[in-house]
């Protein structure tokens, strides 16, 4: 997302936080923590025998990924929403997050932006692991549609992620400008310009993403079956669908 240095709250002279945007943010980053543990701890599970809780909590890992990038994706379009009505003015965020962007901001309070950065790799890891639970509930169904889109949405929001990454850790170190693809490797000059290509790079790439992953929920609804027998002891001869929240 682009530099916002005129936004309200995220001034390196702020001079109080409220405890409901700390909360939020620390709210935000517990969710990715928990998530990433969670297909961590599923993925080593899984290599150790067929367990049905293990098909039924991934199940569970995907659809928080999915709550949580509906609504990352929301205030991506939000973002261009207001840019179509201002396009000449600064970046906006929606009250929400601007408001876990100051708590993010906390930890350092010398660079204006990096709670913003912050808020929008948290927000994208979190999607990540969404996509990664995809791929662990298909580990024994690797010729399914499901695992094609989920591993197209792993590399995909992959590389997005590492571009969030470099542009956090840049401003993070103190550069001028954040430094990533979306930002021209630092090149762009901070202006209209630079706020509208930002804008709209990051809104496309979660768009792109965000097909990706409905596509993959799509056929693991259609593959339940097949994917449901890769964690029975004795799999269903034909077989059988399960349906996809039980």
């Amino acid at each position: 997302m682009p530099n916002m240095p005129g936004m309200p709250g995220m001034q390196s002279g702020a001079h109080s936080v409220p405890l409901w945007d700390t909360l939020g943010a620390l709210g935000l980053l517990a969710w990715a923590v928990a998530m990433w543990l969670a297909v961590a701890g599923l993925a080593f599970a899984d290599r150790q025998g067929r367990r049905m809780w293990v098909y039924k909590s991934s199940l569970a890992v995907i659809l928080i990924g999915v709550a949580g990038q509906i609504g990352h994706l929301l205030e991506h379009v939000a973002q261009a929403v207001y840019w179509i009505g201002h396009p000449e003015a600064p970046a906006w965020m929606t009250p929400w997050g601007t408001g876990m962007a100051r708590g993010f901001g906390q930890i350092d309070r010398s660079r204006a932006t990096l709670g913003m950065e912050i808020l929008h790799l948290v927000g994208n890891f979190i999607f990540l692991a969404g996509l990664a639970a995809v791929m662990v509930i298909t580990r024994r169904a690797r010729r399914t549609r499901t695992r094609h889109w989920g591993r197209m949405g792993v590399w995909m929001q992959g590389i997005h992620g590492l571009e969030h990454l470099a542009l956090t850790i840049s401003v993070w170190l103190g550069a001028k400008q954040a430094v990533g693809l979306s930002t021209w490797f630092g090149q762009l000059q901070p202006g209209p310009g630079a706020t509208t290509y930002r804008i709209w790079w990051h809104f496309l790439a979660n768009v792109a993403g965000s097909v990706i992953f409905v596509l993959a929920l799509w056929n693991l609804r259609r593959e339940r079956g097949q994917i449901c027998d890769g964690f029975r002891d004795t799999p269903v001869r034909p077989t059988a669908p399960v349906d996809v929240l039980v």
